[in-house]
């Protein structure tokens, strides 16, 4: 029984309770929670607010010129231009509602134009393939050589993977080139590596290893080169004690990990899929990117869905069914929450930027007004908590990131500008 104290509160006398919990307890609390604490405050601090680029567009090294975003996006309006030359025909074509598709219409033809790939990954690996050392070294230089002149908001290079029959060439390729970006100038913020076909954590280790030989070779900060990762491998998703592996490649990056990027062909192969089943929505792909959402879910890293290899080209029936099939996929990957994916050809740009597009302003007016609900404590028929209040800031961040939604918009919809939001994401902004 806990006894109480009284005290006098002017005529009457009040009973106090006395606490069970001292200050001893509380320091016992605190040293048990430290570790706890830790990593709620590293590794769970939550996303980082900064833009996460819709898609990652992936060219073979001895393809890459100075011109190949433009003639990315000079592909993308030629196929809008024969096969989808108008709102209503686009709109039929990926199935979606005519009114959402004339509103965009022409602003999409304007992205293509001004902003085509968001993402350019220079590929020395699957794309590119094995050529010999002095083949691939010719082409890195040539790639050096434009690198300032491809005006993308994201760029780098996929090196080969670190399995022992092309592990040497893969690091020389890395080594090479963040030598050649730095004789250029500084190592850019936009730069990110892509390490493909991990498959155990002893590659990451080495892969750290790497990059703090070149940033010391370099006088650059530790931490200073990031990287993401490809999952092509079952072993990426459960090791052989029945672990979450991704999740320890989190941990064993230390820091320098941007993202997972899910290989949709390599890891369907892995898995033992037929080719002719091998898709994004294969339940063992959604398992996959299932996975990777726990293990990466309040981190700092981010996931991207892979490829689908069903091109927009050939006759007008053609075009149309790839870019049904495309908006389709694109669309379903957003409302699972992965909002970037990769594609292989101009002509994909249409349906990504549509179906992101499309999917940010369809939830608008709903997103908008629980938020202000939120942020002035009005009664409504929905109860949001703090959480939700980050996940609706973020999706009107995301929607201005790539151009769905203007600033003008967000500001009227929400009485918020963006660094409102930002400080939403930041947790400066919630109450």
């Amino acid at each position: 029984m806990v006894v109480s104290d009284a005290f006098a509160s002017g005529d009457k006398k009040v009973l106090r309770p006395k606490m069970a919990l001292d200050k001893s307890f509380f320091d016992k609390a605190d040293a048990t929670l430290a570790h706890a604490d830790n990593l709620l405050a590293t590794k769970y601090r939550g996303d980082f607010g900064g833009r996460q680029p819709i898609h990652t567009c992936y060219v073979p090294a001895d393809k890459l010129t100075a011109t190949t975003p433009a003639q990315w996006g000079a592909t993308a309006l030629q196929t809008m231009e024969e096969h989808t030359p108008t709102a209503k025909a686009l709109a039929t074509a990926v199935g979606a509602d005519i009114a959402g598709v004339e509103e965009i219409f022409d602003r999409i033809k304007d992205k293509i134009k001004t902003e085509p790939i968001e993402d350019l990954r220079i590929d020395f690996e699957d794309g590119y393939g094995r050529r010999g050392d002095s083949e691939e070294e010719k082409d890195l230089k040539s790639a050096l050589n434009i690198f300032n002149d491809l005006k993308t908001a994201f760029i780098g290079i996929r090196m080969k993977a670190l399995e022992a029959v092309t592990r040497e060439r893969g690091l020389k390729t890395l080594d090479q080139f963040t030598a050649g970006i730095i004789s250029n100038g500084k190592y850019p913020e936009n730069c990110v590596i892509t390490l493909p076909k991990v498959t155990f954590p002893e590659q990451v280790d080495v892969m750290v290893s790497a990059l703090e030989v070149i940033e010391k070779a370099h006088g650059l900060n530790v931490g200073t080169i990031r990287f993401e990762i490809q999952i092509e491998t079952t072993q990426a998703i459960m090791d052989e004690n029945g672990c979450v592996t991704a999740a320890q490649y989190i941990d064993r990056a230390k820091g320098r990990l941007s993202a997972f990027h899910y290989g949709t062909y390599d890891y369907s192969a892995a898995a033992g899929i037929s080719s002719a089943y091998q898709s994004l929505d294969h339940p063992a792909a959604d398992y996959a990117k299932n996975v990777l959402q726990v293990a990466t879910a309040g981190t700092t890293v981010r996931i991207s869905d892979g490829s689908t290899n069903i091109l927009p080209v050939g006759s007008t029936a053609q075009v149309h069914a790839a870019m049904h099939n495309h908006y389709r996929l694109v669309r379903r990957s957003l409302e699972r929450g992965i909002y970037q994916g990769w594609d292989l050809h101009g002509s994909q740009l249409p349906t990504r930027i549509a179906a992101n597009w499309i999917f940010y302003r369809d939830g608008l007016a709903v997103a908008s007004l629980r938020l202000r609900n939120y942020l002035s404590s009005a009664t409504s028929g929905t109860m949001d908590e703090p959480a939700t209040a980050l996940t609706l800031a973020r999706y009107f961040l995301r929607g201005l990131d790539c151009g769905a939604i203007e600033s003008s918009e967000i500001e009227k919809l929400t009485k918020l500008d963006e660094a409102g939001l930002r400080d939403i994401v930041f947790k400066k902004g919630v109450i």
